[in-house]
């Protein structure tokens, strides 16, 4: 059996590389596009992957790390954007340009991957189609103070996992995205670096601990695997219950 093609955005933060790592034992082939050349350089030497150097706010970007896969191993089975930012601020101390870099860096990268990749998926044969994995946040399922930035730009996500999912469904490429919540990345230290920040973390997550990068990336690698290709347009909370649950 030929071993599936996966693209992983981001490839290089701490959800991505964990992700590259996991599909690499699997047996997929990667091609790894992240913003950091050296990071990226070696991860890609370690994993045996091919890797492109993207700025994923730039559509033509993400473009040429679809082409490049097509290019390099003939089809395209799986991408997931790990690609992200946070902005911890309210809405009137959000200055306008700051809202367009969270804007540009969280939806429109997803979009531009929704856009590229079910382009290349629907051309795929035996297997067809494909799977596009997004991520979201538990931010934008339940309203936390300081988050509007963030929360409006993973609210597209989700929103934008739906329409994609039902655009592309009779091709057989499947759209679906995680939800995390506070998950321990070099994106997060900020907040979890101090004792007072992940105590009050803590308290927020009913299962009584924060994510960990594999978290996340189990639950993406479970929504690329095609024997569960009956999964289509799915919110996956990853979450320790942030989204849904008040235990205390």
């Amino acid at each position: 059996m030929t071993p599936p093609v996966h693209l992983i955005l981001g490839a290089t933060g701490g959800v991505g590389s964990t992700l590259a790592r996991q599909l690499a034992a699997s047996g997929a082939q990667l091609v790894l596009a992240a913003r950091n050349a050296d990071a990226l350089a070696a991860l890609a030497t370690e994993l045996g992957a091919t890797s492109v150097v993207v700025d994923a706010t730039i559509p033509a970007d993400i473009d040429r790390a679809v082409e490049t896969t097509v290019q390099t191993f003939g089809r395209i089975d799986g991408a997931t954007n790990c690609v992200g930012s946070l902005l911890l601020k309210p809405a009137h101390l959000t200055r306008p340009e700051e809202f367009e870099e969270v804007l540009s860096v969280n939806l429109k990268s997803a979009f531009s991957l929704v856009r590229a990749a079910s382009r290349a998926m629907m051309s795929n044969t035996e297997p067809t189609g494909g799977s596009i994995v997004l991520v979201a946040s538990a931010a934008a399922r339940i309203g936390l103070a300081n988050h509007e930035a963030i929360a409006a730009a993973k609210g597209g996500i989700m929103s934008l996992t739906l329409s994609a999912a039902a655009s592309y469904a009779a091709k057989q490429v499947r759209v679906n995205c995680v939800a995390p919540g506070l998950v321990r990345t070099p994106l997060t230290a900020r907040i979890t670096g101090s004792a007072a920040g992940e105590q009050s973390s803590l308290a927020m997550h009913a299962l009584g601990r924060l994510g960990e990068p594999g978290d996340v990336a189990r639950a993406i690698a479970f929504l690329m695997d095609p024997q569960n290709s009956w999964i289509t347009g799915q919110t996956l909370g990853v979450d320790g219950g942030l989204g849904t649950l008040r235990s205390r």
